[in-house]
């Protein structure tokens, strides 16, 4: 019986670290991918708000930038409450740039996308 339990005991512990670990890597998968979303979003947004800086201004071309908008902000809900420096989160800093104009916090959250490994989805 002794020694089953000692060849037990070492596979059951390697199992639950293999489970962990495991877990550990689907969330992980799952963040890098919320955070793939939050970036083509962003950068969608960045390309339909570029689009709409023309010398005639075409009034769908502010719904379509409206409606962008707030596909990026809703792909921030799971990110939120990430850092972005200067004492600000991602959402308030995404909702800052796209509502206030405000290229600080644009650079902030464009420093987010490149940190994350995604600089290529934002303009």
């Amino acid at each position: 019986m002794v020694r089953v339990l000692k060849a037990v005991v070492p596979v059951i512990a390697m199992v639950v670290v293999a489970g962990c670990s495991s877990s550990e890597g689907k969330d992980e998968r799952r963040l890098t991918e919320l955070r793939e979303n939050y970036c083509t979003q962003l950068g969608t947004w960045q390309k339909a708000r570029n689009a709409e800086d023309t010398d005639t201004p075409d009034p769908s071309a502010y719904d379509e930038v409206g409606a962008v908008a707030h596909d990026a902000v809703r792909a921030t809900r799971p990110l939120r409450d990430e850092p972005v420096g200067g004492g600000r989160t991602l959402a308030e800093a995404t909702v800052a740039a796209m509502n206030n104009n405000d290229s600080e916090a644009e650079g902030r959250v464009v420093q987010y996308c490149a940190d994350s490994g995604f600089e290529t989805l934002t303009r």
